[in-house]
């Protein structure tokens, strides 16, 4: 009898619970109906659809600011990699509605100094002529001096035979040309308007199916789960971390890093002058570099190296007080102008200059005074970061999530271009062989390749800042004779120019 009624129980207990699975399948079902929205292309974006295991993404780029965008358009358009399925993570509403810009507005202070190399990548995604069409500034002459008044070099870009040595563009300017290019595709992007909560492997042990968007990519192995902090989550094949120095994704795949502050602040604002300034310029000063900057019209940006408190009394000071400042810096403060003249006679380094004689080009310039301020400061801590592994299985990092540097040479936003733009190609070099996206030895490959550029190019900027942190006679000597030499002998000035230009070659002899 008792044996009958826990029977009779347990079925009832049964029937409840199908019943109840029934109906939060369908509410489910509803849920995410009312959520979808219209296929990707032409401009328009695909809603986030919470993906299970058995329908995963290709790829999850979490940060879709202008590194992990260039690598979403670089996907786009390449004929093996364009038909992946792709998740955008990034909360900047300016990712998934777009940036109104207006010609009108004044500059923007955040900039990026983007090379040869790098506009012409820009150029193969077709990503450029939306940046031609909006505020940008080409530069083919740069100047760069030492307060001492020891040395200087000025670089033309006509040394190699180039048309510029690059262009100053507004960061909002770029992320608009990279997100106007992606909107020209029929990519299949999803873009989740959150951040990253937590990222777990999880085992993947439902196929795929028939009509799975998988390229032909291998289907073993396990797939990323991401919880984003909206309470939605997805999974993903590979998961790019591309959301800068203070990476949620470096953290939770536990990679290790190295560096350090260089108790520096950057200033970067707006000015304007009376005429169009033409010319990138740099002085060396006791406490840090000042850049001078083209930015378009007779406006400049300029990009000031101090010690922290200098950097938050100058934040706070009077406009003609800040201006008066600014221009003390680049003219007539710390030090006499370096000596120049076309015959290359005097000073301690004339036998640099014996049977060099100096076109005006070459001689030393004064650069625009700056009349007012044009936005407002911003102050930024200056470090210098680098992460012992750009990759293991399911997870890579490229941008400012795998390294950060100084500013002074304005490599930074190159770098992490470059690694956009080296991980799509090996991407694509993987589907080609059948290989799985997500294995480590095919990230390896990018890892290697990335790695050596950027760290020679991080120690190339560390030794400037150090060698120009410590005012010590016989060091100044020393680094004015490095300028006069890159200045007066051309194929030393030619290799220099050709590396921070994008070339990937170390700035020897040739």
């Amino acid at each position: 009898m008792n044996s009958l009624i826990i029977r009779r129980n347990l079925a009832e207990s049964i029937k409840r619970l199908k019943l109840s699975q029934r109906t939060l399948c369908t509410d489910a079902a509803a849920k995410v109906s009312s959520s979808n929205g219209a296929q990707p292309g032409n401009g328009r974006v695909e809603q986030p659809n919470f993906s299970n295991k058995s329908n995963p993404y290709d790829i999850a780029i979490v940060g879709g600011g202008m590194v992990g965008m260039a690598l979403a358009c670089s996907l786009a358009k390449m004929p093996l990699t364009k038909q992946l399925k792709v998740a955008i993570i990034d909360s900047n509403p300016a990712v998934s509605n777009g940036l109104s810009i207006k010609k009108e507005d004044p500059p923007d202070p955040r900039v990026s100094t983007v090379t040869p190399a790098t506009i012409s990548l820009f150029k193969d995604i077709g990503a450029w002529k939306y940046v031609e069409q909006n505020r940008h500034a080409y530069f083919d002459q740069m100047q760069v001096w030492d307060y001492t008044g020891l040395g200087y070099t000025r670089y033309d870009a006509r040394d190699v035979h180039k048309d510029s040595l690059g262009c100053v563009v507004e960061n909002k300017v770029l992320h608009s040309s990279l997100l106007s290019s992606m909107q020209n595709t029929d990519f299949q992007k999803t873009i989740y308007p959150s951040r990253l909560s937590t990222m777990t492997l999880q085992p993947r042990n439902l196929s795929m199916g028939v009509g799975s968007t998988s390229s032909g990519l291998n289907e073993q192995g396990n797939l990323a789960k991401l919880d984003l902090i909206d309470g939605n989550s997805l999974y993903a094949k590979l998961v790019v971390g591309a959301d800068g120095s203070k990476s949620r994704v470096r953290e939770l795949a536990g990679f290790k890093t190295t560096g350090w502050s260089y108790s520096q602040n950057a200033i970067i604002c707006t000015v304007e002058h009376s005429v169009e300034n033409r010319c990138a310029w740099q002085r060396f000063l006791p406490a840090g570099p000042i850049a001078l900057l083209p930015i378009g019209d007779n406006f400049s940006n300029i990009v000031w190296t101090m010690k922290p408190k200098e950097a938050t009394d100058r934040k706070l000071k009077a406009e003609d007080e800040f201006v008066k400042d600014v221009n003390y810096a680049l003219d007539y403060g710390f030090g006499p102008h370096p000596n120049s003249s076309t015959s290359g006679g005097g000073g301690i380094f004339s036998w640099f200059k014996t049977n060099t004689n100096l076109s005006a080009n070459d001689c030393f310039k004064v650069p625009p005074k700056v009349l007012k301020l044009a936005s407002e400061r911003m102050v930024f801590p200056l470090s210098l970061m680098h992460a012992n592994n750009y990759a293991s299985k399911h997870v890579v990092l490229i941008g400012d999530a795998a390294h950060t540097v100084h500013p002074l040479a304005g490599q930074g936003v190159n770098l992490g271009f470059g690694d956009a733009f080296a991980l799509s190609r090996i991407i694509s070099e993987g589907i080609a062989v059948g290989a799985d996206i997500a294995e480590v030895s095919l990230l390896k490959k990018y890892e290697a390749e990335r790695k050596s550029a950027n760290v020679t190019m991080m120690a190339i900027l560390d030794g400037f800042q150090k060698a120009y942190s410590v005012d010590f006679g016989p060091l100044n000597v020393l680094r004015a004779a490095a300028f006069n030499g890159a200045q007066y002998f051309p194929p030393l000035k030619r290799s220099i120019i050709s590396y921070a230009s994008g070339d990937q070659r170390l700035p020897i002899f040739s």
